[in-house]
């Protein structure tokens, strides 16, 4: 049985007890009802019949790549798709859906909004998400990102991708690691850095955010 629909049946049969189970429930009618445990926006879903949050993120992604979908609908579509992720839950079905590379690949896409986008999803999809974090990790994005901050010539582009690794390397030191390898050797720190030393770790994307900014003017 669907995960929503299936909810939607134990909380029909809880506030059907709890209704039994309440003297006033059949003398006062404006009597307070016991209310329950609530639904979930999947019970909700399936109870309405519309689309779950995965059916939509799939639809977003086959929008952002299909070449049939302008480009403005497709920045609907990355938009649609970074609100989704910001549910830890969503983010998290980034994998089971297998929109982890698609997603990835959108970075070398040559419109630089498309790549922006990219980047502003990667970045919500990890933060402060280490399920996140390990599969950004494997599908070997942190040296695309450290490309984009400093060399793409889009500003907006640099500050997503910026936006991105600080929300990667955060607390989770494979990424960091990663990503010291990946900058040059003008910009890495003298010593080790910890990832859960966020006074480090703001030094070190301050030093990145510095050297995009020299190669954006």
């Amino acid at each position: 049985m669907d995960p929503g629909m299936n909810q939607l049946l134990k909380w029909s049969i809880e506030n059907s007890e709890a209704t039994r189970n309440d003297p006033t429930a059949s003398t006062d009618p404006k009597a307070e009802r016991p209310s329950g445990r609530g639904l979930n926006q999947e019970a909700i879903t399936a109870l309405m019949g519309g689309p779950s949050d995965a059916e939509l993120m799939k639809e977003s992604m086959t929008a952002i790549q299909s070449p049939d979908v302008a480009l403005e609908h497709k920045l609907v579509a990355f938009d649609n798709l970074e609100q989704l992720i910001e549910v830890v839950d969503n983010a998290n079905n980034l994998e089971s859906l297998g929109l982890w590379t698609p997603l990835t690949s959108e970075l070398s896409n040559e419109a630089p909004e498309m790549r922006r986008m990219a980047a502003w999803c990667l970045g919500t999809a990890v933060q402060n998400n280490v399920n996140s974090q390990e599969r950004l990790l494997a599908v070997n994005a942190v040296p695309l990102l450290v490309g984009l901050a400093l060399h793409d010539p889009n500003e907006q582009v640099q500050r997503k991708a910026i936006y991105a690794l600080s929300s990667e390397v955060r607390n989770y030191d494979p990424a960091l690691r990663d990503m010291l390898r990946n900058l040059p050797e003008t910009l890495r720190p003298s010593g080790l850095i910890n990832a859960g030393d966020m006074d480090e770790v703001d030094k070190l994307m301050d030093v990145v955010k510095k050297a995009s900014q020299k190669s954006s003017t």
